[in-house]
């Protein structure tokens, strides 16, 4: 952040945004919870927690506060904004029906990987993923296939922000391994992730490029670690996921 920006921030403002992380984070709270939480004097917490129910981003039930769905709101108009949604959606669709497992798609904003869509086969497993969640770049498939398409000194700021935290055993946290395996993935097309966020779950996934070779986003398959053995995690999803990242890539190109 530069100076600029810092000297202009609204201290109000930066507390109503951190009374809704805490309600995000903490599934809806009492006001005396989120003045505890967040160092912060009850009369203050209920001041913004007013605000924000008069403005219909916050409903109050009993004597809880929890988000509304305006956010939803919110989050479906941005995505519906974004060629790269409306473009690559039906291929999401195919990828899950042919595999039967998982598809993802996903794009980098602020250093963060976000999911933007997903769409689930005959077995795809239940997970945690859902429209608007954002993880680490380096844990993922998906985000390791844009970390390395993106210029290194951009990479080199995005850990230096978001740091290499280590989510599973698997996770890579040193940089010049990070920097071999991305590498790798500008040879074979593609990157794999191999319970590096969740313990059990692997995930192909390839990037989604502008004609200029700058990279848009990622699209991905994920299922079970029993399921993903040798052959098919090795050839057969990599060229599936491939094959609808070219699709979406020329589908951008002559949109």
């Amino acid at each position: 952040m530069n100076k600029t920006t810092s000297e202009n921030r609204v201290r109000t403002t930066e507390k109503t945004f951190r009374i809704i992380h805490a309600l995000k984070e903490q599934d809806g709270a009492r006001i005396t919870t989120l003045a505890n939480s967040l160092d912060m004097g009850k009369s203050t917490v209920h001041n913004h927690l007013s605000t924000l129910v008069h403005e219909g981003y916050v409903i109050k039930q009993d004597k809880e506060y929890q988000l509304s769905l305006q956010f939803l709101e919110l989050g479906g108009y941005i995505r519906n904004q974004l060629d790269l949604y409306k473009i690559a959606k039906p291929e999401i669709k195919r990828l899950a029906e042919e595999t039967s497992e998982l598809a993802n798609l996903a794009v980098c904003e602020q250093g963060a990987l976000i999911y933007i869509d997903r769409s689930k086969g005959d077995q795809a497993v239940d997970l945690d993923t859902y429209t608007g969640l954002q993880v680490p770049l380096h844990c993922t498939a998906l985000g390791k296939a844009i970390l390395a398409y993106m210029p290194r000194e951009e990479v080199e700021s995005v850990l230096d922000r978001h740091g290499m935290p280590k989510l599973t055993s698997n996770t890579i946290s040193n940089r010049q391994n990070l920097y071999q395996e991305l590498e790798q993935i500008r040879e074979d097309g593609f990157a794999q992730d191999q319970g590096e966020r969740l313990e059990g779950l692997c995930c192909v996934a390839a990037p989604i490029k502008s004609s200029e070779d700058a990279v848009k986003g990622a699209i991905s398959v994920s299922a079970p670690s029993s399921r993903m053995k040798s052959d098919r995690y090795n050839r057969e999803i990599p060229e599936k996921v491939r094959s609808a990242a070219n699709v979406i890539e020329l589908n951008l190109k002559y949109s």
